[in-house]
C-alpha cells in the first residue's frame, strides 16, 4: 500500500508540471511605427520625461485644481470600486490557487443509539456507541493536465487586469476633473464678460433712448437697442445656470464638498506643462488600459488549457487516517487505528459535443480579446494624433482669435467715437458690439477647447498617474 501511493505521489509530481495552455505571443500592433506628420502637426520632439512619468502636480500649475484633483483621488466614488474590485479580485484568485493544494481537516465525531428490543437481532433493547478522530484530505484532484492550473493562471491575468483597470480609472478622474474644472473656470469668464457687456448694452440704450425722446434717433434705432440689451439677459441667464451645474459635476467627480479653493489662475495663464508625444512604442508600453486589455488576453489564452483539459481523465483522491472506538476513552488505545484510501477517476466518454463547444468557445473568445486589444491599441494611437494635430492648431487658432478681437476692440471704439458725436448711425454702433461680443466668447471658448485637448493628450499618453515625477520627488545628492 505504501509503494502504491509513493508511486502514485511520484506520477502526480511528474505530471504536475503539464500544461495545455497555448504559447502566448503579443499581437502586433495594427498601427504606424510614427506618429502622423502634415502642417496640422509640430515635429516629433524627443521625450525627456515621458507623459507617464510627469506627475499630475507637475503638469497642472493650478493650485486650485491641483487641490480638487487630491480631494477626488480621496472620496470619488468610482476609484472606490475600482480598488474595492482589486481586492475582489485578489480574494478570487487565492480561492482558485488553493485548489492546487490539498486541503487537509481533521474531524471528529461521536454517536449514541438506542435500539429497540424488536429492531435488536438479539432481541434485547441496546445502546450502541461509536467515536472517531481523523485527519485526511477530501476529493483533491490531481492536476495531471494543468486544469487547475490554467485556472488559476486565469484567475491571476484577471486579477493583474484589475489594477491596471483601477489605473485607467484614475488617469480618467484626473483628467475629468481637470477638464470639469476649466469648463467651470471658462463659464465663470463668459458669465462676467456678458455681465459686463449687459452694462454696456444697457448704457447704449439709455443714450439711445434719450436721442430718441429728443428726436435725434428713431423709434427703429431704440428697438434694436433694446434687442442687444435683451439678447444679452438671455446669455447672462445662461450663463449663470451653467456655471452652477459645472460645479455640480466638479463636486460629484470631487466626491465632496469643493470647500475653499486657492486663487485660481486665469484662464489664459500658463496652465499646463508642455509635454513631449515620444513614440508610439512607449504609448503602448505605459497607457494602463491596453496593459488590462492584454493581461484579459492572457486570461483568455489560459482558459483554452483548461478547456483542452477536460478532454483527458481526471483523478481526485480522498484519503484520512485516524482512530474508531466504541467508547471515548479507547480512542487512542492500541488496535483503535483506523484509515481510508478512496481514489477516483473519472473519464469522458460521451458528453454530446459539450466538451469540444466548451473549447472552440474559449478559442473565440480569445480572439474577440485580441481584436479588443487590438482596438484598444488603434483607439490610443488615434487619441494621441488627434492631440498632436490639435496641440499646433489650437496655438495658431487662438493667436488669429486674439488678432480679431484686438481689431473688433478697434472697430468698437471707432464706431463709439462715430455713433456719440453723430457722423454714423446707431446700427454701426450696435453691429461693433455684437461683433466684440461674440468675438471675445469665442476666445474664452477656444481657450478652454485648447485646454481640454492638452489635458486629453496627457491622459491618452497616459499621464496621470503619479503624484510626482521619481526626478522630481528623488533627493538630489549633495556636490562633493
Amino acid at each position: 500500500m505504501t509503494k502504491s501511493l509513493l508511486s502514485l505521489a511520484v506520477t502526480a509530481f511528474i505530471l504536475g508540471g503539464c500544461s495545455l495552455i497555448p504559447d502566448y505571443q503579443t499581437p502586433e500592433a495594427p498601427v504606424a511605427a510614427q506618429w502622423p506628420q502634415g502642417p496640422a502637426y509640430s515635429p516629433t520632439e524627443s521625450a525627456n520625461v515621458a507623459a507617464a512619468e510627469q506627475g499630475w502636480r507637475q503638469f497642472f500649475h493650478d493650485p486650485a485644481l491641483q487641490q480638487l484633483i487630491q480631494a477626488s483621488l480621496e472620496n470619488n466614488r468610482d476609484l472606490r470600486v475600482a480598488a474595492l474590485n482589486i481586492d475582489a479580485y485578489r480574494a478570487q484568485y487565492r480561492i482558485q490557487r488553493a485548489d492546487l493544494f490539498p486541503a487537509v481537516s481533521a474531524t471528529g465525531s461521536g454517536s449514541r443509539q438506542r435500539v429497540p428490543a424488536d429492531l435488536s437481532q438479539t432481541g434485547e433493547a441496546n445502546i450502541t456507541s461509536q467515536y472517531s478522530a481523523t485527519l485526511g484530505v477530501s476529493a483533491y484532484e490531481l492536476d495531471l493536465f494543468g486544469r487547475v492550473r490554467s485556472l488559476s493562471q486565469q484567475a491571476l491575468e484577471t486579477y493583474l487586469s484589475s489594477e491596471q483597470a483601477r489605473r485607467s480609472t484614475q488617469i480618467s478622474l484626473v483628467a475629468s476633473v481637470a477638464n470639469a474644472y476649466y469648463t467651470w473656470q471658462a463659464d465663470q469668464a463668459l458669465l462676467k464678460l456678458t455681465e459686463d457687456t449687459l452694462k454696456t448694452y444697457e448704457e447704449s440704450y439709455n443714450l439711445t433712448r434719450r436721442s430718441n425722446e429728443v428726436g435725434v434717433a428713431s423709434a427703429l434705432d431704440l428697438s434694436q437697442a433694446r434687442t442687444a440689451v435683451e439678447g444679452a439677459r438671455v446669455k447672462h441667464a445662461q450663463y449663470q445656470r451653467l456655471v452652477a451645474q459645472d460645479l455640480n459635476s466638479l463636486t460629484v467627480l470631487v466626491g465632496t464638498g469643493v470647500g475653499n479653493l486657492p486663487a485660481p489662475l486665469k484662464l489664459d495663464a500658463d496652465q499646463l506643462a508642455e509635454v513631449p508625444a515620444g513614440l508610439p512604442s512607449d504609448v503602448l508600453q505605459r497607457r494602463p488600459d491596453i496593459q488590462e486589455a492584454e493581461h484579459l488576453l492572457k486570461a483568455a489564452n489560459a482558459n483554452i488549457g483548461a478547456a483542452r483539459a477536460a478532454f483527458f481523465p481526471s483523478i481526485s483522491l480522498t484519503a484520512n487516517a485516524g482512530t474508531l472506538s466504541p467508547d471515548m476513552g479507547g480512542l487512542f488505545k492500541g488496535g483503535s487505528g483506523t484509515w481510508l484510501f478512496q481514489p477516483q477517476i473519472n473519464l469522458p466518454i460521451f458528453n454530446a459535443g459539450s466538451l469540444k463547444a466548451s473549447l472552440d468557445y474559449s478559442k473565440i473568445q480569445k480572439d474577440i480579446n485580441v481584436a479588443r486589444y487590438e482596438k484598444t491599441i488603434q483607439t490610443a494611437f488615434q487619441e494621441v494624433a488627434d492631440g498632436l494635430a490639435a496641440r499646433k492648431t489650437f496655438e495658431e487658432q487662438l493667436q488669429a482669435q486674439r488678432d480679431l478681437v484686438a481689431a473688433n476692440q478697434d472697430y468698437y471704439r471707432l464706431a463709439e467715437r462715430r455713433y456719440r458725436i453723430g457722423i454714423d448711425s446707431n446700427l454701426t454702433f450696435l453691429d461693433a458690439q455684437r461683433n466684440l461680443f461674440s468675438a471675445q466668447q469665442s476666445l474664452i471658448s477656444d481657450r478652454l477647447s485648447q485646454l481640454v485637448s492638452e489635458v486629453n493628450l496627457y491622459k491618452a499618453l497616459g499621464g496621470g498617474w503619479y503624484e510626482q515625477t521619481q526626478q522630481q520627488a528623488s533627493v538630489q545628492a549633495p556636490r562633493g
